[in-house]
């Protein structure tokens, strides 16, 4: 039966590596599961409800990518897109997390109608070939960066904006410990190494009582706070199109750059570029933000962090299935997963995850391999591909990183007299980003 739901052989993949990275996949991104609930509860959410929110939202759009498009791409709450929610669209401009929830509605219906009519799937498509690789290796970095600061070992520095943190502070050793683990698994030939990885970092950390033992089960929390509240009436006004606008403009490049720089490290794009059956999961990504909005939650997009399950081996929708199923088993054992993937106080206002931090970092290294893909040679493909990659991690953003890479492509491709080269779609995006630069984030 999985066999044929899942065509494993057809995907040179087995049972026992799409279970590896799909517990994989989830314990990199169950770090969403508490962090949601903090930022969302600034906004005047209640904590308890929008984690199970969450929990139930990502399963549900994780089991949709399963079977609707057979990869092993996990969906979650968008980290960007809660703070925008929270500091931006309530505590600055004053609406109300309802009124919040109701923009983002009506983005994701959009996004659902477009993955109808194929905009977002001919988008990926039309990505040039460099920008695409310049995509997985940005987000590469990005992941790196997330996964040095989560270990301590990159720190805030008022002058250089980062420096080295302490290497002898227990949680950057512990880092320390889980990468050293990893890569030498990897050295190795070990598809497994993350998850063992992971895994010897939680034991350590248990064993010398960085990491407090809190328990396997714990009850189910209640939904009924946050379930159907959204507001959709009072968000059809003018004031409101700018945020409608954003949230849509942020979701939509952020899920077709996951897509691209994850199917770029799996191998699913074809020769000419294209993702196979990508509206089947622009549409899974479309439909979980929509679920996640009834119940109670912000923007659901597809995760980065899917790339450490493709690493340990995951290639089909199965992966997704056992991370959707993690997922809602998390609503029972929240201890177990506050564990994993819960943060260590460590100095003033500053939260570390050294279980899963080291997971992050060897992506990084996975996903550089890219690079040499890229035409260096010829300046009209190698600028936007640099401005790509390194607007990623310094930006922390994947939109503002295809942001200057199309419109980079799309100026330097029409000042050396080859503007045909550049697909029309992307000529359109490039000035719809510099319009947003000019005009809505002023």
């Amino acid at each position: 039966m999985l066999e044929r739901w899942f065509k494993l052989s057809e995907n040179q993949t087995n049972l026992k590596r799409e279970i590896s990275g799909g517990i994989t996949t989830f314990m990199t991104m169950a770090y969403i599961i508490f962090v949601q609930p903090i930022v969302m509860h600034q906004a005047g959410m209640d904590m308890e409800a929008v984690l199970a929110a969450t929990c139930i939202s990502s399963a549900m759009a994780t089991f949709l990518m399963a079977f609707l498009a057979n990869y092993p791409i996990a969906l979650a709450p968008a980290m960007g897109h809660n703070f925008f929610f929270t500091y931006t669209v309530v505590l600055t401009l004053g609406y109300s997390w309802q009124q919040a929830l109701g923009a983002i509605f009506i983005s994701g219906v959009l996004f659902i109608l477009l993955s109808f009519v194929g905009l977002r799937e001919h988008l990926i498509n039309a990505v040039p070939a460099g920008i695409k690789n310049a995509i997985a290796v940005g987000i590469g970095l990005l992941i790196t960066m997330v996964g040095l600061e989560w270990s301590g070992i990159v720190v805030d520095h008022p002058g250089t904006l980062v420096g080295l943190g302490d290497l002898t502070s227990p949680p950057v050793l512990l880092s320390l410990f889980g990468l050293i683990v990893m890569g030498t698994l990897f050295a190795r030939g070990v598809r497994a190494a993350i998850l063992i990885g992971i895994l010897a970092n939680l034991v350590l950390g248990l064993l010398i009582g960085m990491i407090h033992y809190e328990g396997i089960l714990g009850r189910m929390p209640s939904l009924r706070p946050t379930l159907f509240q959204l507001e959709v009436s009072g968000v059809l006004q003018f004031g409101m199109l700018s945020i409608i606008f954003v949230f849509f403009f942020l979701d939509l490049f952020d899920t077709v750059g996951t897509l691209i720089g994850v199917s770029q490290e799996a191998g699913f794009l074809r020769d000419d570029g294209a993702l196979p059956r990508a509206k089947q999961a622009l549409l899974s990504d479309a439909m979980g933000t929509v679920v996640g909005t009834l119940l109670g939650t912000s923007t659901i997009t597809s995760y980065i962090e899917s790339s450490t399950g493709v690493s340990a081996g995951a290639r089909t929708g199965l992966a997704n299935l056992i991370t959707g199923i993690l997922f809602l088993l998390a609503l029972f054992f929240t201890p177990l997963v506050k564990m994993i993937g819960g943060g260590i106080a460590f100095g003033e206002g500053l939260t570390l995850y050294p279980v899963v931090a080291p997971a992050l970092i060897i992506v990084g290294c996975l996903m550089m391999k890219n690079v040499r893909r890229i035409r260096w040679d010829d300046f009209t493909e190698a600028v936007p591909a640099f401005l790509t990659i390194i607007l990623m991690p310094t930006t922390f953003s994947i939109t503002e990183g295809m942001a200057f890479g199309f419109i980079s492509y799309t100026v330097l491709k029409g000042v050396t007299g080859k503007l045909n080269e550049v697909p029309w779609l992307i000529r359109i995006f490039a000035l719809l980003f510099i319009f947003r630069y000019l005009f809505l984030m002023s």
